[in-house]
Order: structure tokens, then sequence, then C-alpha cells
């Protein structure tokens, strides 16, 4: 019987990747969005995957959403916390909504995503928790000191999980991706792409979506068994740990 992995944000940009590498790999995959029905509706006319909507940040959305994709598809073996939001703006400028909302979605989030589903794992003695943190959570970015913040927390959640489901066969870990070329990414003029940022990653190029999937399956499969608390680094050497 097919593994049942559940991507957050599963329907767009590293999220979309993720869950057509994992849906390749032979996994039954649910992919979360949060407000565009229409890219949803195109993402899984595509792929053949199923999207379920709700927003992270709500608790008791999450957990109804979680009930009925278990429902459609069984216990949920696998899931990804990539669901993430940015509410940029210089600290002595950043409003409390910028704040909260940031938050609520890349930290508050990862606990709404993972704590209805751990308790099963934890019952079944098997479950692979991955969550797609970022550079700018190792390293500090100017102007998102709510994201970085919410980005070196989920760090701290992966390394606390990891020792607290070592012994029921659960296995938690983060991937830290730089720049890469998404969308939303690839939006950002030409010229601050090519002058501004990737003279900064010594690799000499944007990262590719697929380059994170990858991660996510390695992640996920059994061959990762007692890799637990680990934090991978997708940034092109940009920033080393």
């Amino acid at each position: 019987m097919a593994k049942v992995a559940l991507v957050t944000g599963g329907s767009r940009g590293i999220g979309e990747a993720i869950s057509k590498a994992l849906k390749a790999e032979g996994y039954e995959v649910a992919a979360t969005y949060a407000g565009n029905d229409e890219k949803a509706a195109a993402f899984t006319e595509a792929t053949g995957i199923k999207t379920y909507k709700w927003n992270v940040a709500d608790y008791d959305a999450s957990k109804a959403g979680i009930a009925q994709v278990e429902a459609d598809l069984g216990p949920i073996d696998v899931v990804v916390a990539n669901a993430g939001i940015t509410r940029d703006a210089p600290f002595h400028k950043m409003s409390p909504e910028q704040w909260n909302e940031v938050v609520g979605t890349n930290l508050t989030g990862v606990f709404n995503t993972v704590h209805p589903i751990w308790p099963g794992m934890r019952e079944r003695k098997f479950g692979r928790v991955i969550v797609i943190s970022s550079i700018n959570g190792q390293k500090g970015q100017f102007g998102q000191v709510n994201y970085a913040a919410t980005k070196a927390g989920d760090l701290g959640i992966i390394k606390s999980l990891a020792q607290e489901g070592a012994r029921a066969g659960i296995t938690a870990n983060a991937i830290c991706p730089g720049y890469i070329g998404t969308e939303m990414v690839r939006a950002i003029p030409e010229t601050v792409l090519n002058e501004k940022i990737i003279p900064q990653i010594p690799a000499g190029r944007l990262g590719e979506p697929e380059e994170i999937a990858r991660c996510v399956v390695f992640l996920a499969s059994d061959d990762s068994g007692f890799i637990n608390g680990s934090t991978i680094s997708a940034n092109g050497a940009q920033f080393v740990v």
C-alpha cells in the first residue's frame, strides 16, 4: 500500500515540485493551498494530485483538513510543512500585523500542520516530518526580521521533534533553500538578479525547485531513517553552516 504524503503550499513553487516528486516516487499525495483556486484546479488537472484548501495559521481548519485528507487517502506517513509567506519591511517600519501574519503562517502553521498528525505517527511507529525553512533563518536578512525569526524557529521545532519522535520511528528534518528559481524569484528584475543576487551564490546560478524536491524525497524515504534533527542547506554555498 502506498504511503501518504501531505505537502502544505503544495500546488505552487517549491511545493509543487515536491508534490510532483513524491507522486513520481509512488506516494499518494495531498497538496494544500490557501487561496488561489484557479491555480490549484489547474495543478490537479495537470498532475492528478488532489488539493485541499485551508489556512495553516488556523488550527481548527488544519485539523479538519487533515482529517479529510486521511479519510480520503489514509493515515499520513509523510508531512512536508512548506507553506510560507513574506511581509517584508525594515524593522522600524514593520507593523504588528506584518509580524503576526508571518508568525501565524510560517511558525504557528508548522505546529498546526504537524500536531494533528503526530499522534497517529507515534501510534504507528513511523513518520517523516520535513519542514522547509530558509537560508534567511540561518543567517538573517535585512527587511525580514519576521520571516527570519519564523524560519529559525522552524529549526528549533525540528531539533526538538527529532528527540521526541526518535524512539517512535519518527524522523524530523529541515531543508533550508537559498535562492530558488520559482515564479516569485524570477519575477525580480533581471538586473537585480544578475547584479546583486546571483553574484552572492558561489555556484553562479539560482537553484531549481526540483533540487529541493529531491532532498525531500530522500528525507521521506526509508534510506534516511538514521538522519534525524538535521538541516540540509541547499543554497549553492551562499551560506555555509
